[in-house]
């Protein structure tokens, strides 16, 4: 080809990034996940879909794989154990920008409670397995991650001990 008659092909500008996906902007808005980096955004998009449940529906029950965690967008879940006389005994009430399940992060990979919509609930759906693998080779994403679920972790086991101690009963 004639060099005088060649298109001219112009390159991308050095802080290019491919256009972001609604599932991104969506993990983007979420309290939980607030100042990642733009790179942690795309995998945790690369892992993530929307879920829906409606009122009464069980999104896990305890003893299953924990293969996966949701943040919650909209509606309300309730966590549960089974007690000794086979009912069950709600412990804590989550909603809006809570994120729900930290027992994808340390094995066996169990739930070690259930977990049920009170109402119509929207939540992001984050499959844990393939993210578990990049917090391995990634290891600021694995920290970042595990600050936010210890945080979790705390105020939930906090929650239950003022329970338990009778100073304060979830509103359910």
């Amino acid at each position: 080809m004639n060099t005088k008659t060649e298109a001219k092909i112009p390159s991308a500008p050095r802080d290019w990034a491919p256009p972001e996906r609604p599932i991104e902007t969506l993990i983007k808005a979420h309290p939980f996940l607030e100042g990642l980096s733009p790179h942690q955004y795309r995998i945790l998009g690369d892992c993530a879909m929307q879920a829906h449940f409606d009122a009464g529906e069980v999104i896990f029950s305890e003893g299953d794989p924990a293969n996966r965690f949701y943040l919650i967008q909209e509606g309300k879940v309730v966590l549960e154990s089974p007690a000794a006389n086979r009912s069950v005994v709600s412990f804590q009430l989550l909603g809006r920008g809570d994120a729900l399940g930290w027992s994808w992060l340390f094995p066996p990979y169990f739930w070690h409670f259930g977990a049920r919509a009170v109402e119509r609930t929207d939540a992001i759906f984050i499959y844990a397995t393939p993210l578990r693998n990049e917090c391995e080779s990634d290891h600021e994403l694995g920290y970042e991650l595990m600050k936010r679920m210890a945080a979790v972790m705390l105020t939930r086991l906090q929650a239950a001990r003022r329970q338990w101690l009778g100073l304060s009963c979830p509103a359910l």
